[in-house]
C-alpha cells in the first residue's frame, strides 16, 4: 500500500459498516477498500488513496453509519512503518530491541491506536515493533515502540496525547527482561504460548 491517504471508520453495528463502506466506495474512486468484522463484534472500514478521495469517501461514511460510528481516523500522509506493520511486519526479536527500551500505548479502539502509532513514529526517533488491533484485545489497539529510552518516552507521549480520549493505558519500560521480550513480541495470545511436551 503506497498511498498518500488511509482512513479507518469502526462501527458497533456490522449492518451499519456494511452499508457504510458501500457508500464510501460509491461516492468517491479510493483505492482500496478492506472491511470486516473484529471482536467484539465491531466492523472495520478501511480506505486508501488520494487525499480528496479519501477524505469524500470519509463524509459518506460518517453520514450514512449515524450513529453506530464508534471511531474513525483520517491520516493523509500515513507514516511508511505503520502502513508497515499493518501488513503485519513486526521487529524480529534479539538484544537490541530487549537492551533499550519498549513503548506501549494501549487505545479503546483501533482508530486510535493507529493514531497513535503514526503519531509516535512521526514525533521521535523510534521503530514500531507492533500494531496489534482488535481481534484478541476486545477491540482495542496496542501501538508497541523500541528504541532509546528518551526516544520512546517522547514517541508514547506524543502517540498518547494524539488519542488521549482513547487512552487505555501508557507505558514504559526501560530494558525490558529478553524472556518477557520473547511473550510481548510474539502473538501476544496467552494460549499460543502452551507448547510443553505431554507429560
Amino acid at each position: 500500500m503506497t498511498a498518500p491517504a488511509l482512513a479507518l471508520l469502526e462501527f458497533h453495528s456490522i449492518a451499519a459498516g456494511i452499508e457504510a463502506g458501500d457508500a464510501m466506495v460509491k461516492r468517491a474512486p479510493v483505492e482500496r477498500i478492506l472491511a470486516g468484522t473484529i471482536q467484539p463484534g465491531y466492523y472495520l472500514v478501511l480506505v486508501t488513496g488520494e487525499v480528496a478521495d479519501v477524505s469524500e469517501a470519509v463524509d459518506a461514511g460518517v453520514l450514512t453509519g449515524g450513529e453506530a460510528l464508534r471511531d474513525r481516523l483520517l491520516l493523509p500522509n500515513v507514516h511508511p512503518g505503520v502502513v508497515a506493520a499493518l501488513g503485519g511486519a513486526r521487529e524480529s526479536g534479539g538484544e537490541t530491541a530487549a537492551a533499550d527500551a519498549l513503548g506501549i500505548v494501549e487505545t479503546e479502539t483501533v482508530a486510535a491506536g493507529i493514531l497513535a502509532a503514526d503519531a509516535g513514529l512521526k514525533g521521535a526517533e523510534v521503530r514500531l515493533s507492533q500494531l496489534r488491533l482488535g481481534d484478541g484485545l476486545g477491540g482495542k489497539g496496542l501501538a508497541l515502540f523500541t528504541g532509546l529510552v528518551s526516544d520512546v518516552e517522547t514517541a508514547v507521549a506524543i502517540g498518547g496525547d494524539a488519542v488521549a480520549a482513547h487512552v487505555v493505558r501508557r507505558a514504559v519500560i526501560a530494558r525490558l527482561h529478553g524472556e518477557m521480550w520473547e511473550n510481548v513480541n510474539g502473538s501476544g495470545r496467552f494460549g499460543d504460548h502452551f507448547t510443553w511436551p505431554a507429560v
